[in-house]
């Protein structure tokens, strides 16, 4: 057998201890790993000093880019910024062994539905060391056990976690956690489907596409985050061009930054203006259809037809004037990525339309598009954003990781009572009642 399958299997067979951890045990191994990374937090900068070193070469000569740069990079605040999360983690309410539904079928016969770990999740992620803390801790804190794999660039970063989080929790059952580094470690990953229960990729849309493409385990994720912004020819001006600044350049390098921002025609004239002026005083450039370009003849470039559903991930971001809301609505069904997309408007109906028509994971009404995270909706931290539209969708925490299983308590029940001549009758009386009292 492989190593990766190895580490498989040994997931697998840890994951049955895991979704047997009582609350109070997963609370206080996550608190450990907090108290590690902190005290340790020399070791984990210094292993992202190497890191930064060799990035700073790759960044040189093309390999990887500035937003890429930025990600990789910890400091004293970032690593407070991680034990913080793990901290609001274990604060959260355990997800497993909630019951969601118990119906009497008849007396003394209970059927129970209840919340269980997935088992073992893959979780292939982009070069940012926070992200395996996230993912390690909700995966514990769900009782599955947890394949990581991060980026290259960040792989004396990720070592360093990896052994700070698996030395600081022995008694959990060995072989929760595991690291995968190369490439060839992902191709076998593919076909583990015996051992693994769920692959989270969060990458390209190339990347995330071949995935899907070339394994026979369920996928959860997203390829783009191509996120739109419409301003409503009821918004307040100034509002609206605080929002589109925030949801770009507030951190323009992750996947719910605004990329699009739609202008009704009838608001065109004095919001545009506004919004070029701020976005070139944050040097951000500006690419805008023709009849954006004809309201603003300086700062503005002329956008071309690959710039509608394009996802920059960088100080760029395209305007467009529509007629109505259902243009606007029309343009984010084609072009978005089903991820997240706003509307900035005063009209509650027209929020309210424009919210219900467009079919995204996470749709806002005068906010920010980069809300759309997992602490921020108070899921302590999220292991993805999902764009699909099953088992989870949006940012995917604690109750993504999670399925059910159905509890039967009887008393010598059979199924032949309740057939044939004169059967019994099944009563399906709802209960108030959870599977363990």
């Amino acid at each position: 057998m492989s190593e990766m399958a190895e580490k498989a299997r040994a997931a697998r067979r840890a994951s049955y201890g895991m979704a047997k951890m009582s609350t109070d045990a997963k609370n206080a191994a996550l608190h450990r790993i907090a108290d590690s990374i902190w005290s340790r937090r020399g070791e984990v900068l210094e292993a992202n000093g190497r890191d930064m070193a060799a990035a700073a070469g790759m960044l040189e000569c093309g390999v990887i880019t500035t937003a890429m740069m930025k990600r990789l990079a910890l400091n004293a605040d970032k690593v407070q910024e991680i034990v913080d999360m793990i901290r609001n983690v274990a604060a959260l309410d355990d997800p497993v062994g909630k019951t969601l539904q118990a119906v009497e079928l008849d007396e003394g016969l209970k059927l129970f539905k209840v919340t269980s770990p997935l088992g073992v999740v893959a979780v292939i992620f982009e070069s940012r060391p926070d992200a395996l803390t996230q993912i390690a801790s909700l995966c514990m804190k769900s009782g599955n056990s947890v394949l990581l794999k991060g980026g290259t660039e960040a792989r004396n970063s990720n070592r360093m976690l990896y052994k700070i989080i698996d030395e600081a929790c022995p008694a959990l059952p060995e072989g929760w956690i595991q690291i995968m580094e190369d490439r060839e470690e992902v191709s076998e990953l593919l076909k583990l489907d015996e051992y693994v229960d769920l692959i989270i990729p969060r990458g390209s849309n190339e990347f995330v596409s071949y995935i899907q493409s070339n394994t026979s385990i369920p996928v959860l994720g997203h390829a783009d985050g191509v996120c739109h912004i419409y301003v409503d020819e009821e918004a307040d001006v100034g509002m609206a061009v605080s929002v589109c600044h925030d949801a770009k350049v507030q951190y323009p390098s992750v996947c719910n930054a605004v990329d699009t921002i739609l202008v009704h025609e009838a608001i065109a004239d004095r919001f545009l203006p506004a919004m070029v002026k701020r976005f070139k005083e944050s040097e951000v450039e500006v690419r805008g259809c023709r009849r954006v370009n004809e309201k603003v003849t300086s700062g503005v470039v002329e956008a071309a037809s690959g710039d509608w559903g394009k996802e920059y991930l960088d100080y760029i971001v395209a305007l467009k004037v529509v007629d109505d809301v259902e243009e606007a609505v029309d343009h984010i069904n084609a072009y978005g990525s089903h991820h997240t997309d706003a509307i900035v408007t005063a009209n509650e109906e027209t929020a309210e339309t424009f919210m219900e028509s467009v079919d995204s994971a996470s749709v806002f009404w005068n906010a920010s598009t980069r809300f759309a995270d997992g602490y921020r909706y108070g899921l302590g931290s999220e292991v993805g954003i999902s764009t699909g539209k099953i088992h989870a969708r949006g940012p995917t925490g604690l109750d993504g990781l999670t399925i059910h299983k159905y509890y039967l308590k009887g008393g010598g029940h059979v199924v032949a009572d309740y057939s044939g001549v004169n059967p019994k009758r099944f009563m399906h009386r709802p209960l108030d009642e959870e599977w363990k009292d």
